[in-house]
This record gives C-alpha cells, structure tokens and sequence, in this order.
C-alpha cells in the first residue's frame, strides 16, 4: 500500500482483522455518509500508512501494549500496529471512542 521512493521504507502487512474492520468501516461511510465520505477516509488513511512506512516509530506506544504503536487516522479511527525488523503489521482498525479494555479482548481473542 502507498508508494515508497526511499530504501528505508517498510512493508506494510494488514492482518485479517484489520482488513476486516476496514472493509466494514468503508461500507459504513459510503450506507450512512457518501462514497465521498469514504474516498476521503481512505485518501487520509493512505497518507498515514505512507508516513508510517517511512517513521514508524513516529506515532506512540499504545496504553494496551508497549510492543503495539497508535496511529490516528481521524478522529474517530486508529490503527494499532507492531514494528517487525523487515515490515510493520498492522493488527486493528479500531474506533477511538472504543474503551481499552474491549480493545485489548479483541486483540488477545485474535492474536493470543
């Protein structure tokens, strides 16, 4: 995803989840707003994956986990994702107003 003209950007890998929640998350912007609605969260969510792969040590640590990373995307969304030495992965679409703690469930009930 996005394009990368520099050697030190990484691969970005979405894991099901994320594609999942995205999937939803578009569908639910273009029934309840417009297509437009989602092109524009979709514009602003590649500009943050572009950024991503080129600092991603840039956004915080999670308060969920150390190891996880938050990036916000507006306000209302997030994605959360891990640092590998060759790629980053992201693990979740999540909505900010979401409390932490049913954050961290669905984390664990997906990757343990």
């Amino acid at each position: 995803m996005g394009i990368c003209l520099q050697k030190t950007c990484m691969k970005i890998i979405f894991s099901n989840l994320a594609v999942f929640k995205l999937e939803k998350l578009s569908k639910y912007l273009v029934e309840e707003f417009s297509v437009n609605s989602k092109n524009k969260f979709i514009k602003k969510l590649n500009s943050r994956i572009t950024t991503l792969q080129k600092n991603p040590e840039l956004y915080p640590a999670s308060l969920i986990d150390q190891k996880l990373r938050k990036c916000v995307v507006t306000k209302h969304s997030s994605l959360l994702y891990e640092i590998h030495e060759d790629h980053i992965f992201i693990l979740n679409l999540i909505d900010n107003r979401q409390d932490i703690k049913s954050i961290h469930m669905e984390i664990n009930k997906h990757f343990g």
